[in-house]
């Protein structure tokens, strides 16, 4: 019989135990500082009323949450947010990905095409929507004399969000242009080959193939982008501020006007605790959705 060879475990000691610990403590000390310790002050004003400088002044427990979910002006944020969201990411997908997809063909000059879909991503928000004013411009803006018309597309209330939702689609599709045109490098052309030989076309290709290949960047993108578009405020500060009424006065924007224009802090920070649950939400479906597909 052969003789078994006994295994000691060995005792780690506390320091052995806190060392992956030490190694995370930084990143921890940063996390802490800048969102976990925010977020927190954030939830605890949520529950009181204050003052002109922001220093908590009354407890109102849920006093500031009732008020909210019984404003008008709250729930008109929201759906205008859902709409907004919604077109955002509708244009940044589409428009990434059919840049990457015409990228993906080989002839002089690609590099150029290349650059161009993916530079809306270099260009910061409120310069992008300071020379968006100027083309939108009723009397001397580009986009009117391409059309002949004198329309204000920012001061009607039928035409202003479409319009800032486009802006911000446009600035997000640089990056997903950068997204698909990886994913799509990823696919293995034999596959293309073989679908070939059997006689598949190219929309079949297209469906069976690239589609499901790339799942995984498309979800990805998708979450990325409804999370920045709840989040925008640049471009609507600057070319809306929120109107006309209320038009596009999406929840960021009515968090920043009740913070910073009516001085209702308490009331504003409800709102954001609003808004992180609404995106974990979300976020969450989503995640559960992509799991249940798999």
């Amino acid at each position: 019989m052969e003789d078994k060879v006994p295994i000691v475990k060995k005792d780690q000691g506390i320091l052995s135990k806190l060392e992956a610990w030490m190694y995370l403590l930084p990143t921890l000390i940063i996390l802490g500082i800048f969102m976990f310790h925010p977020f927190i002050q954030t939830l605890n004003r949520s529950l009181y009323r204050t003052d002109g400088f922001g220093q908590n002044a009354e407890f109102k427990g849920l006093g500031n949450y009732n008020e909210l979910f019984h404003s008008a002006s709250f729930w008109n944020s929201i759906q205008v947010t859902i709409l907004f969201v919604l077109i955002v990411v509708l244009v940044g997908v589409i428009i990434g990905f059919l840049g990457a997809m015409l990228c993906q063909r080989t002839f002089k000059g690609i590099s150029f095409f290349s650059t161009s879909y993916a530079m809306p991503m270099a260009i910061a928000s409120a310069g992008m929507a300071m020379i968006f004013q100027v083309m939108l411009n009723p009397s001397i803006g580009i986009i009117n004399a391409i059309f002949d018309t004198s329309k204000n597309f920012l001061t009607d209330p039928n035409l202003a969000l479409l319009t800032v939702g486009f802006l911000t689609g446009w600035l997000n599709s640089g990056m997903n242009f950068l997204y698909f045109s990886s994913g799509l490098a990823g696919i293995d052309d034999s596959l293309y080959e073989s679908a070939s030989i059997d006689g598949a076309g190219g929309f079949q290709q297209f469906l069976h193939i690239t589609i499901p290949s790339l799942k995984p960047t498309l979800f990805f993108v998708v979450v990325t982008n409804i999370i920045n578009a709840f989040q925008a405020f640049g471009q609507i500060n600057i070319l809306t501020s929120g109107g006309p009424g209320e038009a596009t006065n999406v929840i960021v924007y009515d968090i920043y006007k009740n913070a910073f224009m009516n001085y209702r802090y308490g009331y504003a920070s409800a709102e954001s605790v609003v808004l992180f649950i609404i995106i974990m939400i979300l976020t969450g479906i989503m995640f559960a959705i992509r799991q249940k597909g798999e």
